[in-house]
């Protein structure tokens, strides 16, 4: 049960994902921990997203609420996550399990080689990660085709959105017609 605080007006608040605490598919639900710039503590974000990592950037659209039960946390109505441009988030966006092939051990070693060009390796150039101890071309298409993945998933939530969607209607489109849109 939420009790909320007396009306206000929306705000905005955009930061680091730091730890995607929980994350229903079906629905889109998801609770976030995020770094905001000038804030000492995480905050607790709730929203509705297709998907959402580690690492990420997020920018929020809503209001602050006071759950009984978690406390204060900024309730999304419009919730947008982009990939990371930092070493730090990078490095955190590839070890978060979103790309199926990638986890913590494997995200240090692609960071450490390629730094911050290793979103564009991966997109374009993918066969220079088997230069990478471990990973072979198996692993190698594995990482490419889930990269591919979730490029398409932004890609439809980027338009739909533009297009006046909101993000739980989004997800729910996503989840019927997936990439057919």
């Amino acid at each position: 049960m939420t009790r909320g605080c007396p009306a206000k007006s929306k705000e905005s608040l955009s930061g680091l994902i730091e730890r995607v605490t929980f994350f229903n598919e079906e629905s889109g639900f998801v609770v976030l921990r995020v770094k905001v710039t000038g804030r000492r503590d995480l905050l607790t974000l709730v929203g509705t997203t297709v998907s959402a990592n580690a690492g990420e950037w997020v920018k929020a659209e809503g209001v602050w609420i006071r759950d009984r039960d978690h406390g204060l946390q900024f309730k999304a109505d419009r919730l947008i996550c982009t990939p990371p441009t930092n070493l730090e988030g990078i490095e955190k966006y590839l070890a978060s399990g979103m790309i199926k092939g990638i986890g913590p051990v494997y995200a240090k070693k692609m960071v450490s080689k390629f730094g911050e060009t290793i979103f564009d390796i991966i997109e374009s150039a993918s066969a220079k990660l088997e230069s990478i101890e471990g990973i072979g071309p198996g692993r190698r298409r594995q990482i490419k085709d889930a990269w591919q993945e979730q490029k398409a998933i932004r890609k439809i939530m980027v338009f739909l959105h533009s297009n006046g969607v909101s993000t739980s209607r989004a997800v729910r489109i996503y989840k019927i017609y997936g990439e057919l849109i």
